[in-house]
Formats: structure tokens, C-alpha cells, sequence
């Protein structure tokens, strides 16, 4: 045979052959495509309703199983190349030189984020608390997986990122059903201490307010410098924390002043003595 002439025999059955293989193969990639995506969308059906029969955070419910379901159609991906001859474990090595490369460029921002999934998991605090977290009192609006969105008491909108809170010291003021107030009364050293106990105590006991229990503690805690002070700490609800507390104050104010007791206010003695025989 010329070798000028092209061999259409040897030609069509290469052509043939590899038709056939990789026609299998786009066979095969596409069968494993399809089963992985139903899979996957399984998976992310499943996790689902797991989360969904369970007190689970929406946003960090959302979150994981949209990874799983990324996750799971990314190794599908990598198979599907493998089908096809791509070496795939220098693919891999790319993408997590990548990724590390990314995370130490990120550090703040995933810093950030696993604190705001140790927050979604252990809920130190719900939306709704008043709480103190990263240096800043107010009321939770939104926990989000970078940030925790708050009202400080003025109505001011405070996002604190979720490292500044995870890991340091959480006040949670909404937490437990009753609170006590801390006052402190100070009373002249001419008073009776007795008749300012007693007329603190009816102060206490008029105000429905006021738990009998624990039962009100009313006791002299120091001796100042110009007053001798008595500790004052009545337990009431959560709700009643600070109306209870300013009306308190007040009413004590005006019932011990009515009962004789006054509330000394700081003052200094001064003393002059004249030195030498001057007039």
C-alpha cells in the first residue's frame, strides 16, 4: 500500500475503539454525576429532617448541610475526573495549598466563625438575652455565624465579632427566673440601727414584688466614714429587676427619714488652730 494513501480500516477502527472507551466512560461519568447528586440531595433531606426533630440553631442547621451537600458533589467531581485519566491527587494537593494559603489570610474571619458555631452548639445566650459580652451590655438580636448583632439599652445597634465573646467572661442577666438586688443604706451614726432594720423590712414586706423567698437580707456591713451602711438585697423576678430597684430607693429615702434616720452624705471636719501669739 502507497504510503501516501491513509488507511481508512486502521483509521475507523481506532476511531471505533476509542469511541467505545470513552464512550463508556462518559457513560459511567455521568451514571456516577447522577447518582452522586441524588445522593447528596438525600443526604441533605436527611440532615434535614434530623435537625428539624431537634433544638437545633436554623442558621447553623442551614450551614451544615449545605457543606455536606457542597462536600459530597466535590468528590463526586474528583471521581468523575479520575474516570477520565485526570491524575486527581495533584489536584488535590493544589487545592489544599489553596486553601491553606486562604485560612492564613482569613485567620480573624474563621476565627470568628468557630466561635460563632461553639456559640450555636453550647448557647451561652439566646436571641432575646440581656447579656454583657465582649465589653458591651444590651439585648441579643441576632447570633450570627461572624457576628453577634445587639441593643444596648439607648437602642444603639452593636455587632460584636464572635471571637471578642467566645472564650471570655458571659453575663447573662435573662437566664435564671429571679434576681437579687444589691443596695446599699447608709444611715447616720446617731441613728438607731434597730428602728432603720425594721423600717427597711417594712418597706420590703409592703412591696409584692419582693420573693419572701429567699428571704431579704437586711445587715449592717460596714462603718463608713461618715455613715454606717446597711447592706439591702431583696430577691424578686427577672422582670421586676429594675423597676423594683428604683422604686426601693426612693421609698427607703422617705420611710427612714419619717422614721428619724437620716442619710448622711459625705462631709470633712475641718479644725483651725492658731499658731504663735498673733491676735
Amino acid at each position: 500500500m502507497d504510503e501516501g494513501i491513509i488507511d481508512t480500516e486502521a483509521l475507523f477502527a481506532t476511531l471505533q475503539e476509542l469511541a467505545v472507551t470513552f464512550g463508556l466512560r462518559t457513560v459511567g461519568a455521568i451514571a456516577m454525576l447522577i447518582a452522586g447528586w441524588m445522593l447528596a440531595r438525600l443526604v441533605r433531606r436527611s440532615l434535614t429532617k434530623f435537625f428539624g426533630r431537634t433544638d437545633f440553631d436554623e442558621t447553623l442547621e442551614i450551614f451544615i448541610t449545605s457543606l455536606v451537600y457542597w462536600m459530597l458533589l466535590a468528590f463526586v467531581g474528583v471521581a468523575v475526573l479520575g474516570i477520565f485519566g485526570v491524575q486527581t491527587t495533584s489536584m488535590i494537593a493544589v487545592l489544599g495549598t489553596i486553601g491553606l494559603a486562604i485560612g492564613l489570610a482569613m485567620q480573624g474571619s474563621l476565627s470568628n466563625f468557630a466561635s460563632g458555631v461553639m456559640l450555636m452548639i453550647f448557647r451561652p445566650f439566646r436571641v432575646g438575652d440581656s447579656v454583657e459580652v465582649g465589653g458591651v451590655s444590651g439585648t441579643i438580636f441576632e447570633i450570627g455565624i461572624f457576628a453577634t448583632t445587639m441593643n444596648t439599652g439607648d437602642n444603639v445597634r452593636v455587632i460584636v465579632p464572635n471571637g471578642a465573646i467566645y472564650g471570655e467572661v458571659v453575663k447573662n442577666y435573662s437566664f435564671n427566673d429571679t434576681r437579687r438586688n444589691d443596695m446599699v443604706i447608709g444611715i447616720s451614726y446617731e441613728d438607731d440601727i434597730q428602728v432603720a432594720i425594721d423600717t427597711i423590712r417594712r418597706v420590703l414586706g409592703g412591696d409584692s414584688r419582693v420573693l419572701s423567698s429567699p428571704e431579704p437580707l437586711v445587715a449592717v456591713s460596714d462603718l463608713g466614714d461618715s455613715s454606717v451602711n446597711l447592706v439591702v438585697r431583696p430577691w424578686c423576678k427577672r422582670e421586676d429587676y429594675w423597676s423594683l430597684r428604683r422604686d426601693l430607693q426612693r421609698r427607703l429615702k422617705e420611710q427612714l427619714e419619717n422614721s428619724g434616720c437620716h442619710l448622711p452624705y459625705p462631709q470633712r471636719d475641718v479644725h483651725l488652730y492658731r499658731v504663735g501669739g498673733g491676735d
